[in-house]
């Protein structure tokens, strides 16, 4: 059993620098002229290029505004403040700022496209350091 993890995008080739530029990830082939597999990542990433306002999910229509859903992208680096920084650079916006916990470092941004993530830098035990014996 494997992962693949699927980005709807407007503009393909603007997701794909927007990408490699925040984290670092390398063009590995494109489907055509719609689909983009990028390397760098655990899991496989693939764009896909959808029209804004084309049927997603349901009768959902697709938008590129930022938009809520309840699966979302972590991801781990190993210094959140670098991560953020390269993220804006390449484009991103920073929702909430780094903030500390006990188990580590997390900022929340969103790409060009509307999607949302959260960067992480585990400190101490990471996640041991909230779990019950």
């Amino acid at each position: 059993m494997s992962v693949m993890v699927n980005i709807d995008v407007a503009d393909l080739k603007s997701a794909v620098a927007f990408y490699a530029d925040a984290f670092g990830l390398t063009l590995k082939r494109y489907f055509g002229d719609r689909v983009a597999e990028l390397a760098g990542w655990p899991v496989a990433l693939f764009l896909l290029q959808k029209e804004d306002g084309s049927i997603g999910a349901g009768s959902s229509r697709r938008t590129y505004e930022r938009h809520w859903t309840p699966v979302h992208i972590d991801i781990v680096v190993a210094d959140i403040n670098e991560a953020v920084a390269r993220a804006l650079r390449a484009g991103a916006i920073v929702e909430q700022d780094v903030r500390t916990t006990v188990w580590g470092k997390i900022a929340v941004i969103a790409d060009p496209f509307g999607h949302g993530f959260c960067l992480i830098q585990f400190l101490n035990r990471g996640y041991d350091e909230i779990t019950e014996p």
